[in-house]
């Protein structure tokens, strides 16, 4: 019997002797790479789900690998038959909606006034002149997520969004979560987290419709672990009491007036015009980071005078509350669950993912992006799914299921199952966010009534249902009139400030007046987080 080997979904007959990037290649599958197989740029990452013991032991130069992940250019097949399973760290571009460039509240037209501009064949960077060309001037917006990172293409003379690209952030392999991963950075010497970050961005740039040498700005936003990563600073006080950045130590020292990052792209070797700055958003405060910045300009909450929240939803979930006049800004650790992370069948938002699930009866209907055979389950699945087990007495306020089974089919023919283990994962990466909206309330002295406007944020946050989302207790449960679907607000604001450098100072002057509630340390998190563990509408009144 031969060896079965099954790559991205491809099913394949193979021979021992051959790598894992060989074989994805005579199939078609394209694997990141940079150093054209010698095992030096660490891109080629494979996540071997089944079949481990079918392949070479480790090499020399995956020695910071642990399971289940491995580099494809130094993995060969070795076992005389069986299965294996995995998946490369590119599965395909991850769902994101994207409207152009327009002010998500008000539908304006973006402000133009880019720090990238034209004086005859002059390109100027903030007025001086960075080099000469007639072709046209780009700039690039990025969020980094800790699961997906999102990229806009902008033409900087019009304001046109030209194109976008997502990919799954392939830092995965340093953990799932923030501190994982700080202390993956901590402990391994030659910044592997942000080779591959910037090897992948670069892939994604050179994807790009347009000649890359025409970019001439990019902007970052991420929380502070993503975006200092990216930059090659040092996270480990990051993840040390108080939880600072070291550029947040340095403010306070009077060594720098503002926690923002500036690098020519030439120094991380991005693919873009060398002498282009890469500027990375001021950071609110521990890890409420440059995405919850670029979030404020998103909602022009400098301009707000309204009683607004904002519950950006992620690995980190951040929340804002408040107006222009006062503002309350919190990190909840959620960990990755609902955005399929660390889930038995949880995956991102790609093509196979399962986004929609309504229970009628004993069917099971099911919503798939790309509309293809069912893969696994994404983040507004997951939660489609929880409160469909709940509307339907599947599964009561604790998260048990009812069937005594320890687990519910969704998808049979493809072995997909929500396991009970999965609930409890979503349940305290539920909790951890309920905990966050109640002591920010209370800090502020508000009840959620009071709230006259509730963005609900993140880049899946478009796709939930709102009932949804309501029934299980994942946000208040406010008015339909009063919920706002903005999507990914972090990508708009980085947008904003790659076309405005009027908004882009506006966001420095804002954030600094911004207080950031401590949630660990908060006497009443672990009563909060019990509570905001269960099933069960969180109304409007607050909780008790």
């Amino acid at each position: 019997m031969r060896i079965q080997l099954e790559i991205n979904q491809q099913l394949l007959e193979v021979e021992a002797g051959k790598t894992l990037f060989d074989l994805a290649d005579t199939a078609g599958i394209r694997v990141p790479t940079t150093c054209k197989r010698q095992g030096k740029c660490r891109e080629c990452l494979m996540e071997v789900v089944e079949g481990m013991e079918l392949l070479s032991p480790l090499a020399e130069q995956e020695e910071h690998l642990r399971p289940p992940f491995r580099l494809s250019c130094r993995t060969r097949i070795e076992g005389a038959s069986g299965m294996i399973r995995c998946h490369t760290l590119h599965r395909g571009d991850v769902k994101i909606t994207d409207e152009g460039c327009r002010l998500p509240v008000s539908g304006k037209p973006m402000e133009l006034d880019p720090a990238v501009t034209r004086d005859g064949d002059r390109i100027l960077l903030d007025g001086e002149e960075i080099a000469r060309s007639t072709g046209p001037i780009y700039g690039l917006a990025v969020d980094l997520g800790t699961t997906t990172v999102s990229v806009r293409l902008v033409d900087l003379a019009s304001g046109h969004l030209l194109a976008t690209e997502s990919f799954e952030n392939p830092q995965r392999f340093g953990g799932s979560d923030v501190m994982a991963r700080i202390q993956y950075d901590t402990e391994r010497k030659g910044r592997l987290l942000q080779r591959v970050l910037l090897g992948y961005l670069s892939h994604a740039i050179e994807a790009l419709p347009v000649d890359a040498l025409d970019i001439y700005e990019l902007v970052i936003a991420g929380n502070a672990t993503m975006r200092d990563i990216f930059f090659g600073l040092s996270v480990y006080t990051i993840g040390q009491k108080p939880y600072k950045s070291i550029t947040e130590l340095e403010m306070q020292e009077g060594k720098r007036a503002s926690t923002h990052l500036e690098k020519p792209a030439r120094q991380l070797r991005l693919p873009i015009h060398p002498k282009a700055r890469v500027y990375g958003l001021p950071l609110v405060g521990g890890h409420v980071g440059a995405d919850t910045a670029a979030c404020l300009l998103a909602i022009e909450m400098d301009r707000e005078d309204r009683m607004v929240a904002l519950m950006d939803i992620g690995t980190n979930t951040e929340l804002i509350v408040g107006n222009r006049s006062t503002i309350f800004a919190a990190s909840c650790p959620a960990g990755p669950a609902f955005e399929g992370g660390e889930l038995s069948c949880g995956m991102p938002g790609v093509d196979g993912a399962i986004e929609r699930v309504r229970l009628d009866g004993d069917a099971v209907e099911l919503g798939v992006i790309g509309d293809i055979a069912p893969q696994g389950l994404c983040g507004s699945g997951l939660i489609d799914l929880l409160s469909e087990l709940l509307r339907t007495r599947r599964m009561n306020s604790l998260g048990r299921l009812e069937n005594g089974e320890g687990r519910f089919a969704v998808s049979e023919a493809e072995d997909i199952y929500l396991l009970e283990n999965d609930i409890s994962l979503l349940a305290q990466a539920k909790g951890a966010n309920v905990a966050g909206l109640q002591i920010v309330f209370e800090r502020y002295g508000l009840v959620y009534g009071d709230i006259d406007v509730f963005y609900f944020a993140g880049g899946f946050a478009r796709h939930i249902e709102v009932a949804a989302a309501k029934r299980i207790g994942l946000i208040p449960n406010l008015p339909d009139a009063t919920v706002v679907q903005v999507g990914n607000a972090s990508l708009e604001g980085a947008t904003i400030a790659l076309c405005s450098t009027r908004r882009r100072e506006a966001l420095h002057a804002l954030v600094q007046g911004i207080e950031h509630v401590q949630l660990e340390s908060h006497p009443d998190f672990f009563d909060h987080f019990v509570y905001g563990c269960q099933f069960i509408p969180v109304e409007s009144g607050g909780l008790q």
